[in-house]
């Protein structure tokens, strides 16, 4: 099957600024969906499915990476995933962990097709739009499968917000653990990729909640405003610094040419996996 090709990989580096912002969105992701289904479920229900539907549009048209465009959809995969995660439990009254298992699931079938298809599952390697759509799809899972294990270890579990930032904190930290050690380095990229999730959301919840559910109180329209607030000014820098561009040649033809993404380097299907390196 023909597939459209990009110059460069449409994603970015896996630095320590791209890990700081997918927290971020899976904090603002918890908290704004909350918020938005206190305002309204049908403004809620418009935000997340509509805005999703056109924030990955966008991306899939696109040529080339920029950070405002792919950071705007994470964000809009992180709000409708919250849904998708808390729907099955709303609706059908299935438990969390039962959730999990099935997000779980869905995640290992993606990702095999994605490794049969394609012969790679690195994120380094998304220079042709079948690589992207293989990575939308399980970008999303990932934000179903995360939300559904934060809340069955807060809520099936009982753990609570501040015991869960803890156990999620830590679990974060063996993928980093299992990578230096020698593990391929894509199994641990995903992995931690998941964690995040359950660890935003724990930490996002634990400050807007009220003190009787165990949060602070600040309330979660006001977490998901501050959030906000961090995320664009972070997107900003990387945006005008172009310092989450794939390479140093990119980043050499990006400030010759003006252009704010990622550009001009050859199309290159050799996986580069990787986790936080600097």
């Amino acid at each position: 099957m023909t597939t459209r090709t990009f110059a460069a990989s449409k994603v970015p580096s896996v630095l320590a600024t791209f890990w700081v912002v997918k927290l971020l969105t899976t904090g603002i992701g918890e908290t704004g969906s909350d918020y938005l289904g206190t305002v309204s479920i049908a403004l809620a229900a418009a935000i997340g499915i509509g805005g999703f539907a056109l924030a990955l549009w966008t991306q899939l048209r696109a040529d080339r990476y920029h950070p405002v465009r792919y950071w705007t959809t994470v964000l809009a995969v992180a709000v409708f995933g919250t849904m998708i995660a808390d729907g099955p439990h709303v609706v059908l009254g299935t438990p969390y962990w039962v959730d999990s298992l099935v997000y779980l699931a869905l995640l290992s079938v993606v990702l095999a097709w994605w490794r049969r298809s394609e012969g790679t599952i690195s994120v380094h390697s998304i220079t042709t739009a079948r690589r992207e759509r293989f990575y939308w799809g399980v970008v999303l899972l990932t934000f179903g499968l995360g939300t559904a294990l934060g809340d069955a270890a807060a809520v099936d579990a009982g753990l609570g917000f501040v015991w869960s930032i803890l156990v999620f904190g830590a679990a974060i930290l063996v993928p980093w653990g299992l990578w230096r050690a020698g593990l391929n380095p894509t199994i641990t990229f995903w992995s931690a990729y998941v964690m995040t999730r359950p660890l935003g959301a724990s930490v996002a919840d634990w400050l807007g909640k009220g003190t009787k559910d165990g949060g602070v109180g600040w309330g979660t329209g006001s977490v998901t405003l501050a959030g906000l607030v961090l995320f664009a000014g972070l997107v900003t820098y990387l945006a005008l610094t172009h310092r989450d561009v794939d390479s140093a040649v990119d980043r050499a033809v990006d400030r010759e040419t003006g252009d704010a993404g990622a550009g001009g380097t050859p199309v290159n299907d050799t996986p580069r996996d990787a986790v936080p390196q600097r």
